[in-house]
């Protein structure tokens, strides 16, 4: 379903001037603290007015300036889930989730309770008060109360922000059931590329309230330029891969992708599968010669398309391997020593154990 955006609006000495379209299941808000991506958010959910502009999902106008139309949020069939959840502390978990349903008259209703209960994990949990739940499973009862409501489109403002490191990887591996298994488009925010990577198709990258670039993911990430947005220290290319190999033995699995593949170490996924890698720029070197007898496995026969022109002691360098990019970040001095050049044939190498958990997600 296509997601049309194209808002403008004064907020004190802050000005906001976004315009996106997308068609993917995930669209990934993605920029830091400030820049507008929950403001865009609550555009889209009728909460906040533009100045002018024009929103829509699929083929239903929520907002047109030109045309006065400015639809109600209670009749945007939106679904909204917060960085705290907001569930309603005197009900039951079970209560919490009928009131989403509440709301939607009995003709629009598509989602199914008992199929939402599964897909979240909700069962243990249907008569406990909010106080008794974790803030995990507080997250997956309000992700259930927004999907119960039987949305046309779903928000989700930094849902993990509120939880601790070692329970967002749970959380994460929810929505990407719901990505999956429901199939209803949603627009997710975060400043946290490693969500992103994982979930989106699309992303936008805001900065200081205008979109700064839109696409892909993959395309985005591969972009140089951008590396100062999307986080110098994180960013890096995306592979999509397929699972080929579990060496239970070694505890390695082979991802094969279009230019060769990656040895990687403790992949919880089966044969067949498909994965989302994110191969980090300054995880990657680079030989002019394939090396010997060296303890990296993943060695990538590639062509320089690009080197970074940005002042400072690293660069990056965007290699073409077999038609998937991959970034390396290294010093300047071993650029210059390497007599680097664009066109030029070089092998990148990847330590396996550098692709962590961190790095990887369903496709």
């Amino acid at each position: 379903m296509r997601i049309e955006v194209d808002v403008a609006r004064q907020l004190g000495a802050f000005r906001l001037e976004a315009a996106f379209e997308s068609e993917a299941v995930v669209t990934a808000l993605f920029g830091r603290s400030g820049c507008g991506k929950t403001t865009v958010l609550n555009m889209i959910a009728g909460l906040l007015r533009p100045e002018r502009g024009r929103i829509a999902v699929g083929d239903r106008v929520l907002y047109d300036s030109a045309t006065g139309t400015d639809l109600p949020s209670a009749q945007r069939r939106i679904g909204y889930v917060f960085q705290d959840g907001l569930l309603l502390p005197h009900l039951s978990v079970r209560q919490n989730l009928l009131y989403g349903r509440f709301f939607t008259p009995e003709a629009g209703r598509w989602a199914d309770v008992d199929k939402i209960v599964s897909l979240l994990d909700l069962r243990p949990l249907l008569e406990r008060r909010p106080r008794n739940l974790s803030g995990g499973e507080k997250q997956r009862v309000a992700i259930g109360r927004a999907l119960l409501a039987s949305p046309r489109l779903l928000l989700m403002d930094e849902p993990l922000a509120s939880i601790d490191a070692g329970r967002r990887g749970e959380i994460l591996y929810y929505v990407e059931r719901l990505r999956d298994e429901v199939g209803v488009p949603i627009v997710y925010v975060s400043h946290e590329i490693e969500e992103v990577v994982r979930l989106a198709e699309n992303m936008v990258l805001l900065s200081d309230g205008s979109v700064a670039a839109a696409g892909p993911v993959r395309e985005l990430m591969g972009r140089i330029e951008l590396r100062r947005m999307i986080g110098r220290y994180e960013g890096g290319a995306v592979v999509e891969t397929r699972v080929t190999e579990q060496d239970l033995t070694s505890g390695l699995a082979r991802l094969a992708f279009a230019g060769g593949e990656l040895l990687v170490a403790d992949v919880d996924a089966l044969v067949g599968e498909t994965l989302r890698v994110r191969v980090r720029a300054r995880d990657v070197s680079i030989a002019l010669e394939r090396p010997r007898d060296i303890s990296i496995l993943n060695c990538l026969r590639g062509r320089i398309v690009e080197i970074g022109a940005e002042p400072g002691a690293s660069v990056d360098v965007r290699l073409d391997v077999a038609g998937t990019p991959i970034i390396a970040r290294i010093t300047r001095h071993s650029a210059h020593a390497l007599r680097l050049a664009t066109g030029q044939e070089v092998w990148a190498l990847v330590k396996s154990v550098s692709l962590d958990r961190h790095s990887l997600g369903y496709a």
